[in-house]
């Protein structure tokens, strides 16, 4: 890869082009994918210096060459909206998973780990993510808390915000600004946020479930660009009128991007890009990435090239990312060769002009950085037992979740449901050290008829959320995640079945394929104690999150997203 300055680096690049010295590399034999025209052309692909030099590169010398059979060589995908945390893996990891399957570059917004450790945590995510075979856009926090309806580990200011663009020089957005009331409602803190950003010449990014209307012309007015959060076709069409980006998410627990297609067309598909927003280790070993939602929506009848321009060249454009997402001459390297336009099945993957993976596999195996500054996050009171308080009787409140969506609504039950696993006892235990609070409701949704589930992965404060069939079921898998410095836990009522997650109680040095089995005990555990949900894990992480509508459980109690306010868990 040359650098602007390096002259000579450029002189090699063109001369390569015109055959004067030999190119690094030449790919032959392939169908170059073309997202600048939606065609696909036969091509042979120079490479020099990192860079795409050519792409008539007949008859030019070349110090290597792949023939690559008639295959499609397309860019790189590029996911533009991602938290690499709910991977449940670190960066090292997730490369390792999703490199193979054609991935190369992704936008990340670390405000999970923001969330427990502050700027160190960001610190962390940019040190592991160095010399890796993909690129890792890191945004920076615009909600650590998310609101001052939880307790957080970290916070992060406005005047924090100079400090972390020095971390991530590179960082391309503010991200996603949840705190949308904040934004609509004038907040001075929010606002200078948004300039601090508009300063930088940062994107920003969005995050406005549901808003419609003078408050989402409100929302958009503030120079927010994008929405990641559409859950409806009127909901797309209203943001796309009104200049929105939108990222259609098909993550582990939301999947929205069926419903988001059907008001893309031919006339407004520059106007879109798929993300993933959060994948689950189980996700990613049994259906993939990006690749996972190539292959649906050409089953859904989109273009095969034009699916490829959602998760290439268009969040590329839309997030700035230079030289990136097209084959063309002076862009970067970063080349999936693909066994056809259906499967979306990686033969080979190039980064910056040098193959790193072929066959679904790496070819160096990745160095994994430990860092003694990322363990030890969960620090609970000895005595949280004693605030584990619940209703014995009478009507309460409860938090319906849904196994596709991360949205939630309000119901009313009596407290006696909880004995037939209609409704779970629900909690959410402050574990940053900071206040010991806890937060007590009742959940349903998850049909316990036994034990209990707790995770550390609980956005966005991430704190400890746990339900079960009783409160005594929810001690033991509470103390579990203790003893393991953080993690999912499990108890079927006899024994606790734990994937520890050591790295700030959200990720884990160890590969996918040791996760993945962990987790496929612990699922299969859950589904024998009366959970149905596809991704229990996932759908519980998300119980804490008081940004998305309809009601949610904090460490300080029971919140009514549409008022922002805590409501009484007795009616």
């Amino acid at each position: 890869m040359y650098k602007t300055k390096d002259i000579n680096g450029l002189k090699e690049i063109i001369l390569a082009a015109r055959g004067e010295i030999p190119l690094d590399l030449k790919i032959k034999g392939g169908k170059i994918v073309s997202v600048f025209d939606s065609q696909v052309y036969q091509c042979e692909v120079g490479i020099k210096n990192g860079i795409i030099a050519t792409i008539e590169a007949e008859g030019l010398k070349a110090e290597m060459e792949i023939d690559v059979e008639d295959s499609y060589i397309a860019p790189s995908f590029i996911d533009a909206h991602i938290h690499i945390e709910s991977s449940m893996l670190t960066p090292e990891r997730f490369a390792e998973v999703v490199v193979p399957k054609g991935t190369g570059a992704v936008v990340s917004d670390p405000h999970e780990i923001a969330n427990v450790l502050g700027i160190d945590g960001i610190s962390y995510m940019a040190r592991a993510s160095k010399n890796l075979p993909m690129d890792f856009y890191y945004t920076i926090p615009s909600c650590v808390p998310a609101t001052n309806l939880e307790t957080s580990g970290g916070e992060i200011s406005s005047s924090d915000i100079r400090k972390i663009k020095n971390i991530l020089k590179e960082s391309p957005a503010l991200s996603e600004m949840m705190n949308f009331p904040g934004v609509i409602y004038c907040s001075e803190e929010v606002l200078k946020k948004l300039l601090i950003a508009r300063h930088f010449g940062l994107r920003m990014d969005g995050h406005s479930p549901f808003l419609s209307g003078k408050d989402l012309d409100a929302y958009l007015s503030s120079g927010i660009e994008s929405d990641h959060e559409c859950t409806s076709e009127n909901e797309v069409l209203e943001k796309l009128r009104k200049g929105c980006f939108i990222l259609a998410r098909e993550g582990s627990a939301s999947k929205n991007l069926k419903e988001c297609l059907k008001v893309y067309n031919a006339n407004n598909s520059s106007r879109f890009a798929i993300v993933s927003d959060d994948r689950h280790p189980e996700t990613l070993f049994y259906e993939g990435h990006l690749d996972d939602s190539l292959r649906k929506v050409v089953s859904w009848g989109v273009n095969p090239i034009e699916a490829i321009k959602l998760v290439t060249i268009n969040p590329a454009i839309h997030m700035g990312l230079k030289k990136k997402g097209a084959i063309a001459p002076s862009y970067y390297a970063d080349i999936v060769i693909l066994k056809d336009l259906k499967n979306f099945e990686a033969k080979m993957v190039l980064y910056r002009g040098k193959i790193c993976a072929k066959e679904g596999s790496l070819i160096k195996k990745i160095k994994i950085k430990k860092d003694m500054k990322v363990l030890s996050s969960v620090k609970i009171e000895e005595s949280f037992e004693e605030k584990l308080v619940f209703p014995d009787s009478g009507r309460v409140r409860v938090i319906k979740v849904f196994g596709d969506q991360i949205i939630t609504k309000q119901e009313i039950a009596n407290v006696k449901d909880s004995e037939s696993g209609k409704i779970n006892y629900a909690a959410v235990i402050e574990r940053h050290g900071k206040r010991g609070n806890i937060g007590v409701g009742f959940v349903s949704g998850f049909n316990l008829k036994r034990g209990s589930l707790a995770s550390t992965v609980s956005h966005d404060s991430h704190n400890v959320v746990v339900v079960g069939k009783t409160p005594q079921d929810i001690v033991f898998a509470v103390k579990a995640l203790k003893e393991n410095g953080g993690g999912i836990a499990v108890y079927d009522g006899n024994e606790v079945f734990v994937l520890p997650l050591e790295v700030a109680g959200l990720m884990t040095y160890s590969p996918i394929e040791a996760v993945f089995q962990k987790l496929k005990k612990i699922h299969q555990k859950a589904k024998e104690m009366g959970c149905l949900l596809p991704s229990p894990f996932m759908t519980l992480s998300f119980i804490a999150l008081p940004v998305i509508p309809e009601i949610r459980l904090t460490d300080k109690g029971v919140v009514d997203v549409g008022k922002f306010n805590f409501v009484s868990l007795k009616v």
